[in-house]
């Protein structure tokens, strides 16, 4: 009998031993799993600095930890890039897909929760609550969420996109004289010379239309920014285009920048440091390969006019940062004014293809008070207030086909209380553009007359593709002018027809390859010559035909 009972304490103890063997290490990932959860805990879920619970508005709930962070697709940056042979990637944006996502989004009403990694945003999926939390809030909602990968390693924390408030507000200081009355008019002159020799591009090499788009657009803001008209290598173009590409696919790439608290490990633990540091550090070569040489000249006292030169290093206006940050604000106006221009030329001679009716009718206003026939002569700056409707088309370019689908978070640095909603600081609001955007009849349809409201000339009022409040782009009164006078003169004097299938929702965003099928005849012969005369008056046939030869010799078409 005894020996039967020790038997089967012996059982038990072995089957006790057993069972404590597997329930103790799945007791101690429970219990780790939830101290990281807790750690971790989104913003947005954390009390207010009053002791007061949160109350945000409805969404996704997500899963424990990560939250919705696996319904994000980022298909925009392979990040094992090879540094050795850097090359363009391949950028096509399907925007009946964006629309989808961000549409069940929006489902949620004005306002949608959704938590990110250790992130909270609030997608403002309406006109009046992105007025009211971005416009007129805007004080305590200007500031950035870390991002150790994008900010940090990759951009060496100097790109003021994303830099929080305390970093910001130098860089905007100086940045602000981009919108003087003086700087626009000097800046005016350079756009509209550009504009005249991209339009002899378009008669000398028609084929080549979105190529034109693409020099129009660097060659400007280079001018704007450094000084001098573009003359870099296809290399070096390529070399700068690779700088944005792989900084914004580095956005949201990486688990730190949602976790951004895995930072403050040792180094020696942050396996994820070697590649994103690399990619900083080949970003730094190039940025520097073109600042070097303009540093140089303003040293020396022989650098041509330039925002670098008037105002950055400038004694009575300089910025306060060092060498670095200064390369870094310059090449970034470099990066930002280039890019968005040229794909909204693109996007306007897609809907050109897709909605002739409104052009047709820009085309009678434009003859109308730019002349007809031997008697015309090419739109100018000036010509805004009497050509309201091209004005208006280009803010219905940046509607109908946002190039920014999202806005960089606008993150509150304090407590809000907004319509019975408490966010707690450190909260991020987020504009959802295609649902803003679509806040409108028929908004799949191209409209300009939707934007006939006695605010056509202000690019900002009720478009917000430059963003808001105390953070909206510095550049947009420069990127409405080029908009403006590339658009009219295109619609003036370019016939445009598809030259093959597309799809109208699907936009290739590859400077290197044609975005869409498209044959581009110049109007007529009276239109051919005034193209030229303007070319010859100001000096820029020349470069045109050189361009054009340049290609041709390398068998570039």
């Amino acid at each position: 009998m005894i020996t039967q009972i020790s038997s089967h304490l012996r059982e038990s103890s072995q089957a006790t031993w057993i069972l404590a063997m597997i329930t103790g290490p799945i007791f101690f990932l429970l219990v780790l799993f939830f101290i990281v959860t807790l750690y971790f805990t989104p913003t947005g879920k954390r009390k207010l600095l009053d002791g007061r619970s949160p109350h945000l508005p409805p969404g996704p709930k997500g899963l424990p930890l990560v939250g919705s962070l696996l319904d994000l697709k980022n298909g925009r940056h392979d990040p094992n890039h090879k540094l050795v042979s850097l090359t363009i990637p391949k950028i096509i944006i399907d925007v009946s897909k964006c629309n989808l996502k961000l549409w069940e989004i929006a489902k949620y009403g004005e306002m949608t929760t959704v938590h990110l990694g250790a992130k909270t945003w609030i997608f403002l999926n309406s006109h009046r609550v992105v007025s009211e939390i971005i416009a007129k809030r805007g004080s305590v909602t200007n500031t950035r969420s870390p991002m150790p990968i994008a900010s940090g390693l990759v951009s060496r924390d100097a790109r003021s996109l994303i830099l929080p408030q305390e970093s910001w507000t130098e860089r905007r200081r100086v940045m602000h004289s981009l919108l003087s009355g003086s700087a626009l008019k000097q800046y005016g002159e350079w756009q509209e010379l550009e504009s005249t020799q991209m339009m002899a591009e378009y008669l000398l090499q028609p084929e080549r239309w979105y190529k034109h788009h693409y020099r129009y657009a660097n060659s400007v803001v280079h001018r704007i920014v450094l000084g001098e008209r573009l003359a870099k290598s296809t290399q070096e173009l390529a070399d700068l285009q690779n700088c944005v590409t792989f900084f914004v696919g580095s956005i949201g790439s990486s688990i730190i920048d949602w976790f951004p608290d895995l930072a403050r490990l040792p180094k020696f633990l942050q396996f994820w440091r070697a590649e994103w540091q690399a990619l900083g550090d080949w970003n730094y070569d190039v940025y520097n390969s073109w600042w070097l040489p303009i540093r140089k000249q303003v040293d020396e006292g022989t650098a041509p006019p330039s925002f670098v030169r008037d105002v950055l290093l400038n004694e009575d206006t300089r910025y306060k940062g060092d060498d670095q940050d200064c390369m870094y604000l310059a090449m970034q106006l470099i990066e930002a004014g280039s890019d968005t221009t040229r794909e909204a030329l693109n996007i306007m001679v897609m809907a050109m293809l897709e909605y002739p009716e409104p052009f047709l009718k820009a085309r009678a206003e434009i003859d109308h008070v730019c002349g007809y026939g031997k008697d015309a002569r090419l739109p100018v700056l000036a010509d805004m207030d009497d050509l309201r409707f091209i004005c208006a088309i280009a803010k219905e370019v940046l509607r109908w086909r946002p190039i920014f689908v999202l806005t960089p978070d606008h993150v509150a640095s304090q407590d809000i209380d907004f319509e019975g909603y408490r966010f707690p600081v450190g909260t991020g609001f987020v504009i959802n553009e295609v649902a803003v955007g679509s806040e409108c009849e028929n908004p799949e349809a191209f409209n300009p007359d939707r934007w006939m409201n006695g605010h056509e000339t202000d690019i900002s009022h009720g478009l917000w593709q430059f963003g808001g409040g105390r953070r909206i782009c510095v550049g947009y009164r420069l990127a409405q002018r080029s908009l403006f006078i590339n658009i009219a003169r295109l619609i003036q004097c370019v016939d445009f027809k598809a030259d093959g299938p597309y799809n109208p929702k699907i936009l290739n965003l590859e400077s290197t390859d044609e975005p869409f099928p498209v044959k581009a005849t110049i109007r007529s012969n009276d239109h051919e010559r005034l193209i030229l005369e303007e070319a010859e008056r100001a000096g820029v046939l020349d470069d045109a035909r050189l361009d054009r030869d340049k290609k041709l010799d390398h068998g570039d078409t």
